[in-house]
């Protein structure tokens, strides 16, 4: 499930970005985004995320966590949601009305995936650079996990195992890093 999560978002990313976080704390948006992935699905990143999240839930395996965690997270993307609406409501009226008319707010409709990406390319550095940063957490996490559900010196934890997983977590962690670094000097740069 993590993998489908950063796959999705990665298939968006690749195929159209958009700003997120919004401008100074506030929900932004130059344009209306209705191509790409956001012409089959109007939150494809939050599927993503709540993909990635569900995996990582489910991994952790405790009953209680999964019922919590998925509550919180699909809380937080609807209140999340409804302030975006609000704003590309008020902000893009009519155009967007149709848009939410035409094109479901979570599931995606892939019969409309042909059309939504057709004359685009799909731009692989673009989704590897501007998403390195859920991509090593997701890693991290992941990695995390699985070296907290077994003890150390039980048997299915072997001292090769361990030192693989950290020194995994490492280069993942220096190759993010990295990518970070060279982002802010503007040496790695992708639009």
């Amino acid at each position: 499930m993590v993998v489908a999560g950063l796959a999705v978002r990665g298939a968006v990313i690749g195929y159209k970005y958009i700003k997120r976080g919004g401008l100074n704390k506030k929900v932004y948006a130059e344009n209306l985004v209705t191509d790409g992935f956001f012409g089959v699905c109007r939150n494809p990143l939050y599927v993503g995320n709540l993909l990635i999240y569900a995996g990582v839930l489910l991994k952790h395996g405790a009953g209680p966590v999964l019922a919590i965690g998925l509550s919180f997270f699909i809380f937080v993307y609807i209140a999340i949601v409804a302030a975006e609406e609000f704003f590309l409501r008020n902000e893009f009226g009519d155009a967007y009305k149709e848009y939410c008319k035409d094109v479901p707010r979570w599931i995606p409709k892939l019969s409309r995936l042909r059309g939504a990406t057709q004359g685009m390319k799909f731009n692989l550095k673009r989704a590897l650079v501007k998403d390195y940063g859920t991509i090593v957490n997701a890693f991290v996490i992941m990695v995390l996990l699985e070296m907290l559900e077994h003890e150390p010196g039980s048997p299915e934890t072997s001292q090769n195992n361990t030192i693989m997983c950290i020194s995994g977590i490492v280069i993942v962690i220096v190759i993010g890093l990295s990518v970070r670094i060279a982002k802010k000097r503007k040496i790695l740069v992708v639009s």
